[in-house]
């Protein structure tokens, strides 16, 4: 922005220290909590209340799996200080003349009001000075008022809470050791991921530095706390603020990291389950960890620091395995303005989706983030239910036992609707069967592992689980003990069996894990679906890889399961692969900006699954691309893409004028100076997006694009278009000739809906092919699709 400034302004005042992107945001409270709360007690309503990927409410297993309340043990407030004290993360326009780090801390110092008497809380949290210019601190309503009269003021954001949302997976994006495109780019070497997140277990083998060089020389981190003694030249950076530890008692951070880019680890499995090598997507690639989150979650104003932090230090990518609460428009949002900053220093900021799936909002959506929605792979961990009539149950279990020599015994089934144990009920020497209640991402009481422990100890031989109807055909395992996860349709056959059967039996066989199982991928029933709420215009989620039942590093012993390994799913698993899948074309193509490396990854996306049909959703049904994007991630192909579809940060801003006008961009760019006038107004579907997304209308809609040729320096490139009969696209020209390596090649597509058509949306897509590449953008036309950006 300090460039965009430049180039928008007559003049511009020399300042010691470089310019930063500034921006300040107001979130306004859901409709959810009474209106009425004061911050302290909204904040606590929406701790015990949030859905994300998490696990067991009585376990507190708030980080690991989507459908159970935060714990209520959370608090925003410091010692001595009232429930009136709120944490605000207050943006201000830069001083003319910041002085050293000391200076710049004494002048935001002076913002804040006197310590509280018989407190020593301090009021000052985070001071930030890459991601925008401000602070966090504590303070009252009353005070807040005070601290916004200085000139410096731009707005105060209350805090918001954001929750954090293998061996065979990464084989299934085929990488090979020793081949392909992991020989091709040395393992992501030499580039640095960034993971924000609860920490890592820095002890575990998988961040061995085993033939891993020394950091490049632009890395300024440095290692804080226990998991300081294991630093080495896998994990170069480990960094904690407000959080006690850089170390992990939870276990997502240290499952994320290993996944984003852990080192080889043979004979991995976890509890005897997918045994096999284990290693991220980028083995070779150097890891920082911020620690930021604790067991109820990640406060926003932790969130910016990790990543003021972050770009400070010099990664390369980062990965934020991080969603909020509620949904906020992006002015609002110092996490995803925050995002932005680092994007236009050249990292790659690639963020989940979100586990409110199937049915509820989108998380980071921005178009600057490469937003990740979480499928499936080709492995089962197979437990068959065979019925007393000689049907077979395929069903999933965590824990499993080895089948002896012997013929497995037979139980008789029992049906308890509602999984609860209580007096009268005779389940001893029985397999029960019972429901999963509530949705995918239910918010109340909901199947625990205390449930199943009750049925297990008045006697019952075993428990056959019925998933949620929401899911589909999506097995999201839980470590519930000794249970066999069957899906709603296999589930009622067995209950149609038991009340059809005088003497019901069952014996369950437990095969381990099976490779091979079609179709894959499919969209897990849990990943957040499209459109974004404040940008429908630009198609959000972006990409999709595997989320579900990913097996990575674990610290020994948790809250939440024990290591080495272990299996969890969300979108927050997803995110770390396609991290690990920037870093490789950012090896191979240092040179390549964000969008870029974006652009890359999506049209070299796969759409087709195991079978060779169209990617299905959690129901079988084909998924649309508000489900999984452009595709789900290719690795081998995103290193070559052929052409790309770049960004700078001046298009950025010309979306920014269009969405948000004048006040918009003054608050992201923290400069009143920097008007609209100067810049182009770039509405939604002309945002030079590798995805294209237009109004379905029988009048015809233009949107232009522009690709850069990254492949050979003469290439022809002719258009392929599928589309419905009932929409009408037009493109010019239908023939791109490249004479030159970062040439550039602007074209033009006419979208018209038929005249009799009455779909609310359709879908196709545009590949520009060459002898060697297939450069694939999906079009989505939306019926309804007002907006002054379009």
């Amino acid at each position: 922005f300090a460039a965009l400034h430049r180039a928008s302004t007559a003049t511009t005042t020399k300042r010691k220290r470089k310019k930063h992107l500034l921006l300040c945001a107001v979130l306004p409270p859901p409709a959810a909590p009474s209106s009425s709360l004061p911050l302290a007690s909204f904040h606590h309503h929406h701790l015990s209340s949030s859905h994300g990927i998490l696990g067991q409410p009585p376990d507190l297993t708030f980080l690991a799996h989507p459908h159970a309340p935060a714990p209520a043990v959370c608090d925003d407030l410091g010692a001595g200080l009232s429930p009136n004290h709120s944490t605000y993360i207050v943006l201000l326009r830069p001083p003319v003349d910041a002085g050293s780090d000391e200076d710049h801390r004494w002048w935001q110092d002076s913002f804040l009001p006197t310590p509280l008497a018989g407190s020593d809380e301090p009021r000052l949290i985070h001071t930030y000075t890459d991601v925008f210019t401000g602070f966090a601190a504590r303070l009252t309503e009353a005070e807040l008022a005070l601290v916004s009269k200085r000139a410096e003021f731009v707005r105060a954001v209350p805090n918001q809470l954001w929750r954090p949302t293998t061996t065979h997976t990464q084989e299934f994006l085929g990488l090979k050791r020793d081949a392909g495109l992991w020989r091709d780019t040395n393992y992501g070497e030499g580039v640095i991921i960034g993971v924000v997140d609860t920490g890592i277990y820095a002890a575990h083998p998988s961040f061995d530095d085993s033939g891993i060089p020394p950091p490049p020389s632009k890395w300024k981190g440095s290692c804080h706390g226990t998991a300081a003694a294991h630093c080495n030249n896998k994990l170069i950076g480990a960094k904690f603020i407000t959080v006690n530890d850089s170390g992990d008692v939870i276990g997502h951070g240290t499952h994320t990291s290993s996944t984003a880019a852990g080192n080889f680890v043979s004979g991995a499995s976890a509890q005897g389950l997918g045994r096999g090598t284990a290693a991220g997507t980028a083995p070779r690639a150097h890891l920082a960890m911020y620690s930021m989150c604790t067991l109820c979650g990640c406060d926003s104003a932790d969130i910016v620091a990790g990543i003021d932090e972050a770009i400070k230090d010099g990664v390369d990518v980062l990965s934020l395995s991080l969603a909020p609460v509620f949904d906020v428009e992006f002015s609002r949002d110092p996490v995803v303005i925050g995002a932005l900053s680092a994007v236009a220093k050249g990292i790659v900021v690639v963020a989940a989706a979100g586990n409110n799936g199937p049915e509820f909002f989108i998380a980071n959506s921005a178009p600057w983030l490469l937003t990740v929605a979480a499928g499936s792979v080709d492995r089962s961990f197979e437990t068959v239910v065979q019925l007393g009539n000689g049907n077979h149950i395929n069903g999933e279990a965590f824990n499993q036992v080895s089948n002896s020599s012997s013929k497995p015994k037979p139980f008789p089934l029992y049906v308890d609707k509602h999984c609860k144990s209580s007096p009268g009920r005779n389940v001893a020497g029985k397999i029960v069967i019972c429901h999963s209640t509530g949705p995918m991402n239910d918010t109340g009481p909901s199947i625990n592992k205390s449930d199943i422990s009750g049925i297990m100890s008045a006697g019952a031989a075993g428990v056959v689980l019925i998933n949620r109807k929401a899911a589909g055909f999506t097995t999201l395992l839980e470590d519930y003990g000794n249970v066999v996860q069957v899906t709603v349709a296999d589930g009622n056959n067995i209950i149609e069996y038991v009340r059809t059967t005088s003497k019901a039996s069952a014996k369950v066989i437990y095969k381990n894990t099976v490779l091979g199982v079609r179709p894959s991928p499919t969209v897990a029933a849990f990943s957040s679906r499209g459109p974004s709420t404040f940008s429908p215009g630009v198609l959000k989620p972006d990409i999709l890889a595997p989320g579900l039942n990913v097996i990575a590093a674990w610290p020994p012993l948790t809250m939440l399961g024990s290591g080495p390994f272990h299996i969890k799913s969300g979108t927050s698993m997803s995110t770390p692969h396609v991290s690990g899948v920037a870093a490789l074309v950012k090896s191979s193509h240092p040179d390549w900006s964000a969008a870029g490396i974006k652009s890359a990854i999506l049209t070299t996306a796969d759409i087709t699954d195991s079978t060779g049909g169209p990617i299905l959703d959690e129901q079988h049904q084909r998924a649309t691309a508000y489900a999984m994007g452009a595709g789900h991630v290719n690795p081998t192909k995103a290193i070559d893409p052929g052409l790309v579809y770049d960004l700078g940060i001046t298009e950025y801003a010309g979306y920014i004028c269009a969405l948000l006008g004048d006040q918009g961009l003054a608050v992201i760019a923290g400069d009143p100076m920097l008007s609209c006038k100067m810049l182009p107004k770039i509405p939604e579907a002309q945002l030079n997006y590798p995805t294209i997304t237009v109004p379905l209308k029988k009048k015809p809609f233009t949107v232009n694009r522009t690709v850069t040729n990254v492949g050979p320096e003469n290439s022809i490139y002719t258009l392929k278009m599928e589309v419905p009969k009932s929409l009408t696209v037009r493109v010019y020209p239908e023939t791109l000739v490249f004479s030159k390596a970062g040439e550039k090649i602007t074209y033009s597509m006419m979208v018209s809906r038929h005249r009799n058509g009455r779909e609310k949306s359709l879908e196709g897509s545009i590949s520009w092919v060459s002898s060697k590449h297939v450069v694939r953008s999906p079009i989505v036309a939306v019926a309804g699709l007002v907006s002054p950006l379009l």
